[in-house]
């Protein structure tokens, strides 16, 4: 049982990621079971998965749909995390605690998973960069800040914002990981804050690329 939900968790990933389902579907066990050859079971526990991986929700008597954030939600989801990343960004940097070499083995994790690209990408480059990104937040040496920005970067946009990213997008994505990185060790808060402020907003921008894409394909494929 565990490999035909795996399989079928794999299979229903890759078709949320490449746009087959798309943002807001309702996800039916029983078209899916017949369409995969499989009992609903292992589509049950695969949508569970799913809501795990933050790319479906699962809601009591209305089962799961894929999940998706309006545009002037991403909007402001991105205008509180440059705000409150910059700022744990600098503070890390000024308050030297920041475990570098913990940092820069995360940086060489997700180099190789663009060097092991193809074509897709997997789970594991959203995971890196949220433990990255999170081991930031820690070293701000501000209590308060973690729980603020749990409640900002949320997992499904950043994997869905990951999944679209073209090969140089992730490319420059990684060097400014490196840069940052660089930053906090020269305990330079503002050069700090001021990577941390360009790397968001280029994954805004790369978000709003595949957004507009998205629609246009729509519009020409109705």
């Amino acid at each position: 049982m565990a490999e035909a939900v795996w399989r079928v968790y794999e299979d229903l990933r890759m078709r949320i990621v490449n746009g087959t389902h798309p943002a807001g579907e309702r996800l039916r066990e029983k078209s899916l079971a017949a369409d995969l050859g499989v009992s609903r079971t292992p589509v049950r526990e695969a949508l569970q998965r799913l809501q795990a991986a933050g790319l479906v929700e699962i809601s009591p008597n209305r089962g799961a749909r894929v999940t998706g954030i309006a545009g002037a939600d991403v909007d402001d989801i991105f205008d509180l995390r440059i705000l409150l990343e910059s700022y744990a960004a600098r503070r890390a940097a000024e308050n030297d605690v920041a475990d570098l070499d913990h940092l820069r083995g995360q940086c060489a994790a997700m180099e190789a998973c663009l060097a092991a690209y193809d074509g897709l990408w997997s789970d594991d480059v959203a995971e890196l960069n949220q433990a990255f990104h999170k081991a930031i937040h820690t070293a701000a040496s501000n209590t308060l800040l973690p729980g603020a920005l749990s409640g900002v970067v949320q997992m499904s946009l950043v994997r869905h914002t990951f999944h679209h990213y073209t090969k140089n997008e992730l490319e420059r994505s990684f060097a400014q990981h490196r840069e940052l990185v660089d930053a906090i060790d020269a305990r330079d808060g503002p050069w700090a804050e001021s990577v941390m402020r360009s790397h968001l907003h280029a994954a805004h921008a790369s978000l709003g690329r595949h957004t507009t894409e998205h629609t246009d394909n729509e519009k020409m494929n109705p």
